[in-house]
Protein backbone atom coordinates (compact mmCIF):
# COMPACT_ATOMS: atom_id res chain seq x y z
CA UNK A 1 0.00 0.00 0.00
CA UNK A 2 1.59 3.11 -1.02
CA UNK A 3 2.46 5.79 1.98
CA UNK A 4 1.90 9.28 0.57
CA UNK A 5 3.71 11.01 3.82
CA UNK A 6 6.68 13.24 2.80
CA UNK A 7 9.20 15.61 4.38
CA UNK A 8 10.12 17.96 2.72
CA UNK A 9 13.18 20.45 3.77
CA UNK A 10 12.45 18.82 7.43
CA UNK A 11 9.05 19.82 7.24
CA UNK A 12 6.21 16.83 7.49
CA UNK A 13 3.24 16.46 5.59
CA UNK A 14 0.91 13.57 5.18
CA UNK A 15 1.19 13.43 1.42
CA UNK A 16 3.05 15.71 -1.52
CA UNK A 17 0.53 18.06 -2.32
CA UNK A 18 1.04 21.57 -1.38
CA UNK A 19 -1.19 24.68 -1.70
CA UNK A 20 1.52 27.54 -3.44
CA UNK A 21 1.29 31.18 -1.98
CA UNK A 22 -1.22 32.91 -3.28
CA UNK A 23 -5.05 33.81 -3.40
CA UNK A 24 -6.23 30.50 -2.15
CA UNK A 25 -3.88 30.71 1.24
CA UNK A 26 -4.85 34.37 2.16
CA UNK A 27 -6.61 33.65 5.12
CA UNK A 28 -7.81 31.29 7.55
CA UNK A 29 -11.11 30.37 5.97
CA UNK A 30 -9.29 28.72 3.29
CA UNK A 31 -7.05 27.04 4.79
CA UNK A 32 -8.86 25.45 7.09
CA UNK A 33 -10.98 24.35 3.82
CA UNK A 34 -7.76 23.14 2.14
CA UNK A 35 -7.08 20.85 4.76
CA UNK A 36 -10.33 19.85 5.16
CA UNK A 37 -10.52 18.44 0.99
CA UNK A 38 -7.04 16.52 1.97
CA UNK A 39 -4.12 19.01 1.20
CA UNK A 40 -0.82 18.07 2.92
CA UNK A 41 0.16 21.85 3.13
CA UNK A 42 0.22 25.38 2.59
CA UNK A 43 2.16 27.90 1.86
CA UNK A 44 0.80 31.15 3.46
CA UNK A 45 -0.15 34.27 1.08
CA UNK A 46 3.29 35.94 1.61
CA UNK A 47 3.62 38.89 4.21
CA UNK A 48 5.10 41.92 4.28
CA UNK A 49 6.06 44.48 7.04
CA UNK A 50 3.64 46.38 9.66
CA UNK A 51 2.39 49.71 7.77
CA UNK A 52 -0.14 51.25 5.55
CA UNK A 53 -1.65 47.71 4.18
CA UNK A 54 -0.60 46.86 0.28
CA UNK A 55 -2.77 48.07 -2.28
CA UNK A 56 -4.47 46.02 -4.73
CA UNK A 57 -5.90 47.18 -8.37
CA UNK A 58 -9.91 47.49 -8.09
CA UNK A 59 -10.34 45.68 -11.12
CA UNK A 60 -8.96 42.36 -13.14
CA UNK A 61 -5.99 40.81 -11.48
CA UNK A 62 -6.36 37.70 -13.69
CA UNK A 63 -6.48 36.98 -17.43
CA UNK A 64 -6.22 33.57 -18.90
CA UNK A 65 -5.07 31.86 -22.54
CA UNK A 66 -8.06 29.25 -23.30
CA UNK A 67 -8.43 26.91 -25.84
CA UNK A 68 -11.61 27.18 -28.15
CA UNK A 69 -13.46 24.82 -25.87
CA UNK A 70 -12.31 27.25 -22.64
CA UNK A 71 -9.87 24.44 -21.31
CA UNK A 72 -7.15 26.76 -19.39
CA UNK A 73 -3.80 26.97 -21.21
CA UNK A 74 -2.26 29.66 -19.00
CA UNK A 75 -3.16 32.29 -16.22
CA UNK A 76 -1.57 35.62 -15.31
CA UNK A 77 -2.09 37.63 -12.16
CA UNK A 78 -1.24 41.11 -11.31
CA UNK A 79 -2.00 40.63 -7.82
CA UNK A 80 0.43 41.53 -5.08
CA UNK A 81 1.01 39.80 -1.87
CA UNK A 82 -1.73 40.00 1.12
CA UNK A 83 -3.17 43.48 1.55
CA UNK A 84 -4.42 41.81 5.08
CA UNK A 85 -2.40 43.40 8.19
CA UNK A 86 0.39 41.38 9.32
CA UNK A 87 -0.48 40.61 13.00
CA UNK A 88 -4.27 39.40 11.60
CA UNK A 89 -2.56 37.13 9.25
CA UNK A 90 -0.36 36.01 12.27
CA UNK A 91 -3.04 35.50 14.46
CA UNK A 92 -5.04 33.18 12.08
CA UNK A 93 -1.60 31.12 11.07
CA UNK A 94 -1.63 30.40 14.65
CA UNK A 95 -4.98 29.26 15.20
CA UNK A 96 -4.88 27.15 11.61
CA UNK A 97 -1.73 25.28 12.74
CA UNK A 98 -2.94 24.62 16.39
CA UNK A 99 -6.49 23.11 14.34
CA UNK A 100 -4.35 21.25 12.19
CA UNK A 101 -1.17 19.93 13.84
CA UNK A 102 -0.31 17.42 11.55
CA UNK A 103 -0.32 19.68 8.43
CA UNK A 104 2.33 21.01 6.93
CA UNK A 105 2.29 25.70 7.45
CA UNK A 106 5.01 26.97 6.11
CA UNK A 107 4.86 31.10 5.65
CA UNK A 108 6.08 33.12 2.80
CA UNK A 109 7.81 36.58 3.37
CA UNK A 110 8.73 39.71 1.27
CA UNK A 111 10.31 42.70 2.96
CA UNK A 112 12.92 45.03 2.02
CA UNK A 113 16.18 44.05 1.67
CA UNK A 114 17.67 44.73 5.04
CA UNK A 115 19.08 43.03 7.47
CA UNK A 116 16.68 44.66 10.53
CA UNK A 117 13.22 44.08 8.28
CA UNK A 118 14.17 40.22 8.07
CA UNK A 119 15.19 40.20 11.55
CA UNK A 120 11.73 41.73 12.91
CA UNK A 121 9.21 39.62 11.26
CA UNK A 122 10.86 36.32 11.11
CA UNK A 123 10.97 36.38 15.03
CA UNK A 124 6.90 37.41 15.00
CA UNK A 125 6.29 34.50 12.05
CA UNK A 126 8.47 31.80 14.52
CA UNK A 127 6.27 32.92 17.43
CA UNK A 128 2.98 31.80 15.40
CA UNK A 129 4.18 28.05 15.63
CA UNK A 130 4.81 27.50 11.51
CA UNK A 131 6.97 24.90 10.68
CA UNK A 132 8.89 27.21 7.90
CA UNK A 133 9.32 30.43 6.34
CA UNK A 134 9.59 30.56 2.32
CA UNK A 135 11.10 33.77 0.71
CA UNK A 136 9.91 34.84 -2.01
CA UNK A 137 12.25 36.07 -4.34
CA UNK A 138 10.24 35.58 -7.50
CA UNK A 139 7.23 37.75 -7.65
CA UNK A 140 7.92 39.51 -10.96
CA UNK A 141 5.42 42.76 -10.49
CA UNK A 142 4.51 45.32 -8.77
CA UNK A 143 6.63 44.01 -6.00
CA UNK A 144 9.66 44.18 -8.17
CA UNK A 145 9.61 47.73 -9.00
CA UNK A 146 9.93 48.08 -5.37
CA UNK A 147 13.33 46.37 -5.15
CA UNK A 148 11.68 43.06 -3.54
CA UNK A 149 10.67 40.10 -5.59
CA UNK A 150 12.41 38.77 -8.66
CA UNK A 151 14.79 42.26 -7.97
CA UNK A 152 16.17 40.25 -5.39
CA UNK A 153 15.74 36.92 -7.27
CA UNK A 154 17.64 38.00 -9.96
CA UNK A 155 20.97 38.95 -8.18
CA UNK A 156 22.50 35.83 -6.84
CA UNK A 157 24.88 37.86 -4.29
CA UNK A 158 21.44 39.29 -2.67
CA UNK A 159 19.74 35.84 -2.71
CA UNK A 160 22.77 34.33 -0.14
CA UNK A 161 23.20 37.44 1.60
CA UNK A 162 19.25 37.52 2.68
CA UNK A 163 19.01 33.70 2.81
CA UNK A 164 22.09 33.77 5.22
CA UNK A 165 20.18 36.66 7.81
CA UNK A 166 17.11 34.23 7.86
CA UNK A 167 19.14 30.92 8.65
CA UNK A 168 21.07 33.52 11.32
CA UNK A 169 17.92 35.02 12.34
CA UNK A 170 15.04 32.00 12.72
CA UNK A 171 15.23 28.24 13.88
CA UNK A 172 12.12 27.34 11.33
CA UNK A 173 13.44 25.66 7.75
CA UNK A 174 14.21 28.25 5.35
CA UNK A 175 12.82 27.66 1.97
CA UNK A 176 14.07 30.03 -1.27
CA UNK A 177 11.62 30.37 -4.18
CA UNK A 178 13.01 31.25 -7.27
CA UNK A 179 12.33 33.52 -9.94
CA UNK A 180 12.37 32.11 -13.62
CA UNK A 181 12.79 35.07 -15.46
CA UNK A 182 16.29 34.56 -15.40
CA UNK A 183 18.75 33.39 -18.26
CA UNK A 184 20.44 30.14 -16.05
CA UNK A 185 18.66 28.70 -12.87
CA UNK A 186 21.46 27.34 -11.62
CA UNK A 187 23.49 30.40 -10.44
CA UNK A 188 20.34 31.76 -7.85
CA UNK A 189 20.07 27.78 -6.66
CA UNK A 190 23.55 27.79 -5.83
CA UNK A 191 23.63 30.59 -4.50
CA UNK A 192 20.39 29.71 -1.90
CA UNK A 193 22.70 26.80 -0.98
CA UNK A 194 25.91 28.91 -0.19
CA UNK A 195 23.02 30.99 2.18
CA UNK A 196 22.30 28.16 4.16
CA UNK A 197 18.53 27.59 2.61
CA UNK A 198 17.77 24.53 3.76
CA UNK A 199 15.63 24.01 0.16
CA UNK A 200 14.30 25.51 -2.98
CA UNK A 201 10.68 26.10 -4.61
CA UNK A 202 10.23 26.62 -8.50
CA UNK A 203 8.91 28.08 -10.13
CA UNK A 204 7.64 31.40 -9.50
CA UNK A 205 5.55 33.06 -12.18
CA UNK A 206 7.46 34.09 -15.58
CA UNK A 207 7.12 37.56 -16.87
CA UNK A 208 4.22 38.49 -19.39
CA UNK A 209 1.42 39.83 -21.36
CA UNK A 210 -1.76 38.28 -22.12
CA UNK A 211 -2.17 40.22 -25.39
CA UNK A 212 -4.95 42.89 -26.71
CA UNK A 213 -8.51 43.70 -27.35
CA UNK A 214 -8.96 43.64 -31.07
CA UNK A 215 -12.01 46.17 -30.82
CA UNK A 216 -9.91 48.50 -28.71
CA UNK A 217 -6.35 47.77 -29.49
CA UNK A 218 -5.36 47.90 -25.75
CA UNK A 219 -4.17 45.99 -23.60
CA UNK A 220 -6.19 43.25 -21.99
CA UNK A 221 -7.06 42.69 -19.16
CA UNK A 222 -7.00 46.52 -18.73
CA UNK A 223 -7.68 48.72 -15.70
CA UNK A 224 -9.58 51.97 -16.82
CA UNK A 225 -7.92 51.18 -19.92
CA UNK A 226 -4.31 50.60 -19.33
CA UNK A 227 -2.68 47.19 -18.25
CA UNK A 228 0.59 45.79 -16.96
CA UNK A 229 2.76 42.91 -17.00
CA UNK A 230 1.83 40.48 -14.78
CA UNK A 231 2.78 36.31 -13.46
CA UNK A 232 1.89 33.74 -15.89
CA UNK A 233 1.56 29.97 -14.19
CA UNK A 234 -0.75 27.27 -15.68
CA UNK A 235 -0.32 24.15 -17.44
CA UNK A 236 1.78 26.18 -20.31
CA UNK A 237 4.77 26.78 -18.00
CA UNK A 238 5.22 23.12 -16.42
CA UNK A 239 8.03 22.57 -19.32
CA UNK A 240 9.88 25.30 -18.25
CA UNK A 241 9.36 24.42 -14.43
CA UNK A 242 10.67 20.48 -15.35
CA UNK A 243 13.40 21.97 -17.69
CA UNK A 244 14.34 24.37 -14.11
CA UNK A 245 13.88 21.63 -11.77
CA UNK A 246 15.58 18.91 -13.31
CA UNK A 247 19.21 21.74 -13.81
CA UNK A 248 18.94 21.89 -10.18
CA UNK A 249 18.85 18.01 -9.62
CA UNK A 250 21.33 17.51 -12.22
CA UNK A 251 23.89 20.55 -11.48
CA UNK A 252 26.87 18.80 -9.29
CA UNK A 253 26.59 21.99 -7.08
CA UNK A 254 22.97 21.62 -5.99
CA UNK A 255 22.32 18.20 -6.73
CA UNK A 256 20.73 17.26 -3.24
CA UNK A 257 18.89 20.88 -2.55
CA UNK A 258 15.74 19.47 -1.92
CA UNK A 259 13.21 20.94 -4.10
CA UNK A 260 9.34 21.80 -3.99
CA UNK A 261 8.08 21.28 -7.48
CA UNK A 262 5.52 24.19 -8.67
CA UNK A 263 3.91 24.97 -12.17
CA UNK A 264 1.61 23.37 -13.89
CA UNK A 265 0.82 20.72 -11.30
CA UNK A 266 -2.93 19.62 -12.06
CA UNK A 267 -3.13 15.87 -11.55
CA UNK A 268 -0.76 13.22 -10.10
CA UNK A 269 0.68 12.80 -13.39
CA UNK A 270 2.52 16.85 -13.07
CA UNK A 271 3.55 15.42 -9.72
CA UNK A 272 5.21 12.34 -10.95
CA UNK A 273 6.86 14.31 -13.96
CA UNK A 274 8.77 17.05 -10.82
CA UNK A 275 9.58 14.57 -8.43
CA UNK A 276 10.65 12.03 -11.08
CA UNK A 277 12.94 14.95 -11.99
CA UNK A 278 13.76 15.40 -8.65
CA UNK A 279 11.20 17.06 -6.39
CA UNK A 280 10.72 15.91 -2.85
CA UNK A 281 6.73 17.56 -3.27
CA UNK A 282 5.00 19.52 -5.34
CA UNK A 283 2.77 23.39 -5.14
CA UNK A 284 0.16 23.86 -6.51
CA UNK A 285 -2.63 26.88 -7.45
CA UNK A 286 -3.90 27.59 -10.64
CA UNK A 287 -5.40 23.89 -10.98
CA UNK A 288 -6.65 25.04 -6.98
CA UNK A 289 -8.33 28.09 -8.20
CA UNK A 290 -9.93 26.38 -11.80
CA UNK A 291 -11.51 23.69 -10.47
CA UNK A 292 -11.60 23.89 -6.36
CA UNK A 293 -9.86 22.84 -3.31
CA UNK A 294 -11.21 18.89 -3.88
CA UNK A 295 -9.16 18.63 -6.70
CA UNK A 296 -6.47 17.18 -4.16
CA UNK A 297 -8.45 14.40 -3.94
CA UNK A 298 -7.74 12.87 -7.70
CA UNK A 299 -4.22 13.98 -7.13
CA UNK A 300 -4.17 11.59 -3.97
CA UNK A 301 -6.04 8.67 -5.31
CA UNK A 302 -4.21 8.55 -8.51
CA UNK A 303 -0.59 8.44 -7.09
CA UNK A 304 -1.51 6.36 -4.62
CA UNK A 305 -2.91 3.58 -7.84
CA UNK A 306 0.14 4.26 -9.73
CA UNK A 307 2.72 3.47 -7.21
CA UNK A 308 0.88 0.57 -5.77
CA UNK A 309 0.77 -0.54 -9.94
CA UNK A 310 4.69 0.35 -9.62
CA UNK A 311 5.45 -0.96 -6.59
CA UNK A 312 6.68 1.90 -5.04
CA UNK A 313 6.28 1.72 -1.31
CA UNK A 314 7.32 5.59 -0.62
CA UNK A 315 7.64 8.37 -3.23
CA UNK A 316 11.18 8.44 -2.79
CA UNK A 317 11.30 5.53 -4.40
CA UNK A 318 10.90 7.18 -7.44
CA UNK A 319 12.11 11.10 -6.52
CA UNK A 320 15.11 11.71 -8.69
CA UNK A 321 14.97 8.71 -10.84
CA UNK A 322 14.50 10.19 -14.54
CA UNK A 323 17.39 12.64 -13.56
CA UNK A 324 19.64 9.85 -15.17
CA UNK A 325 18.00 10.00 -18.53
CA UNK A 326 18.65 13.34 -18.59
CA UNK A 327 21.83 14.90 -20.44
CA UNK A 328 22.87 17.92 -23.04
CA UNK A 329 22.00 17.46 -27.05
CA UNK A 330 25.36 16.83 -27.45
CA UNK A 331 25.71 13.47 -26.04
CA UNK A 332 22.72 11.66 -27.59
CA UNK A 333 23.15 8.83 -29.81
CA UNK A 334 22.77 9.84 -33.14
CA UNK A 335 23.14 6.04 -34.46
CA UNK A 336 19.81 5.40 -32.52
CA UNK A 337 17.31 5.47 -35.60
CA UNK A 338 13.35 5.52 -35.21
CA UNK A 339 10.52 5.45 -37.57
CA UNK A 340 6.94 6.06 -36.99
CA UNK A 341 4.19 3.69 -37.10
CA UNK A 342 0.46 3.60 -37.76
CA UNK A 343 -2.29 1.21 -36.49
CA UNK A 344 -4.30 0.65 -39.65
CA UNK A 345 -6.99 -0.80 -37.17
CA UNK A 346 -7.00 2.73 -35.14
CA UNK A 347 -6.74 5.11 -37.67
CA UNK A 348 -9.54 6.96 -38.47
CA UNK A 349 -8.64 8.60 -41.71
CA UNK A 350 -8.38 12.12 -40.75
CA UNK A 351 -5.57 13.02 -42.41
CA UNK A 352 -3.77 15.04 -40.09
CA UNK A 353 -0.32 13.69 -39.72
CA UNK A 354 -0.59 13.65 -43.51
CA UNK A 355 -1.20 17.31 -43.63
CA UNK A 356 1.80 17.88 -40.75
CA UNK A 357 4.28 15.74 -42.20
CA UNK A 358 3.42 16.94 -45.82
CA UNK A 359 3.18 20.70 -44.91
CA UNK A 360 5.83 21.30 -42.28
CA UNK A 361 7.95 18.22 -41.99
CA UNK A 362 9.67 15.16 -44.78
CA UNK A 363 6.43 14.11 -46.59
CA UNK A 364 6.76 10.52 -45.23
CA UNK A 365 3.19 9.99 -44.91
CA UNK A 366 1.23 8.64 -48.13
CA UNK A 367 -2.45 10.27 -48.35
CA UNK A 368 -3.57 7.73 -51.02
CA UNK A 369 -2.45 4.11 -51.74
CA UNK A 370 -4.22 2.01 -54.74
CA UNK A 371 -6.12 4.68 -55.52
CA UNK A 372 -7.70 4.73 -52.40
CA UNK A 373 -7.83 7.19 -49.33
CA UNK A 374 -5.11 5.33 -47.09
CA UNK A 375 -2.43 6.82 -44.47
CA UNK A 376 1.27 4.63 -44.15
CA UNK A 377 4.88 6.02 -43.37
CA UNK A 378 7.29 6.40 -46.07
CA UNK A 379 9.92 4.68 -44.09
CA UNK A 380 12.49 5.86 -47.07
CA UNK A 381 11.71 9.54 -46.32
CA UNK A 382 10.34 8.96 -42.01
CA UNK A 383 13.21 10.72 -40.42
CA UNK A 384 11.36 9.73 -36.75
CA UNK A 385 10.75 13.06 -35.65
CA UNK A 386 7.30 12.38 -33.91
CA UNK A 387 5.39 15.06 -35.04
CA UNK A 388 2.82 12.57 -36.60
CA UNK A 389 2.71 11.39 -33.19
CA UNK A 390 2.30 14.39 -31.42
CA UNK A 391 -0.88 15.69 -33.92
CA UNK A 392 -2.76 12.05 -34.54
CA UNK A 393 -6.08 12.60 -32.22
CA UNK A 394 -6.18 9.07 -31.49
CA UNK A 395 -3.90 7.72 -28.55
CA UNK A 396 -1.76 5.35 -29.63
CA UNK A 397 -2.68 5.12 -33.31
CA UNK A 398 0.75 6.49 -34.38
CA UNK A 399 4.06 5.03 -32.33
CA UNK A 400 7.63 4.97 -33.07
CA UNK A 401 9.83 1.90 -33.78
CA UNK A 402 12.98 1.73 -32.87
CA UNK A 403 15.02 -0.08 -35.41
CA UNK A 404 17.32 -2.60 -34.11
CA UNK A 405 20.82 -3.90 -34.70
CA UNK A 406 21.29 -5.25 -38.30
CA UNK A 407 18.26 -3.91 -39.70
CA UNK A 408 18.91 -0.90 -42.20
CA UNK A 409 17.66 2.35 -42.32
CA UNK A 410 15.72 2.76 -45.80
CA UNK A 411 16.46 6.59 -45.25
CA UNK A 412 20.00 6.05 -45.57
CA UNK A 413 20.88 2.67 -46.29
CA UNK A 414 23.19 2.19 -43.41
CA UNK A 415 22.67 -0.85 -41.21
CA UNK A 416 21.55 0.13 -37.89
CA UNK A 417 24.58 -0.39 -35.41
CA UNK A 418 24.73 -1.03 -31.51
CA UNK A 419 27.33 1.04 -31.48
CA UNK A 420 26.67 4.68 -30.16
CA UNK A 421 27.96 7.99 -30.83
CA UNK A 422 27.56 11.50 -30.35
CA UNK A 423 28.17 14.72 -31.41
CA UNK A 424 31.39 15.40 -29.91
CA UNK A 425 32.67 12.49 -32.23
CA UNK A 426 30.84 13.12 -35.58
CA UNK A 427 32.83 14.02 -38.33
CA UNK A 428 30.50 17.04 -39.41
CA UNK A 429 31.84 18.42 -36.04
CA UNK A 430 34.47 21.09 -36.17
CA UNK A 431 35.37 20.59 -32.51
CA UNK A 432 35.43 16.86 -32.06
CA UNK A 433 37.07 14.64 -29.58
CA UNK A 434 39.23 12.66 -31.26
CA UNK A 435 38.48 9.02 -30.30
CA UNK A 436 41.93 7.37 -29.00
CA UNK A 437 43.20 4.32 -31.28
Amino acid sequence: MADLRNTFAGIRSPNPFWLASAPPTDKAYNVHRAFEAGWGGVVWKTLGEDGPPVVNVNGPRYGALLTPDRRMLGFNNIELITDRPLQQNLDEIREVKRLWPDRAMVVSLMVPCNEAAWKAILARVEDTGADGVELNFGCPHGMSERGMGAAVGQVPAYIEMVTAWCKQYSRLPVIVKLTPNVADIRPPALAAKKGGADGVSLINTINSIMGVDPMTLAMSPSTGGMGSHGGYCGPAVKPIALHMVAEIGRNPETAGLPISGIGGVATWRDALDHMALGATNVQVCTAAMTFGFKIVQEMIDGLSEYMDSMGFRTTADFQGRALPTLTDWQYLNLNAISKAVIDQDKCIECGRCHIACEDTSHQAITAVKDGVRHFEVKEADCVGCNLCVTVCPVPECITLRTLQPGEVDARTGRTVTAEAADWTTHPNNPMRQTVPA
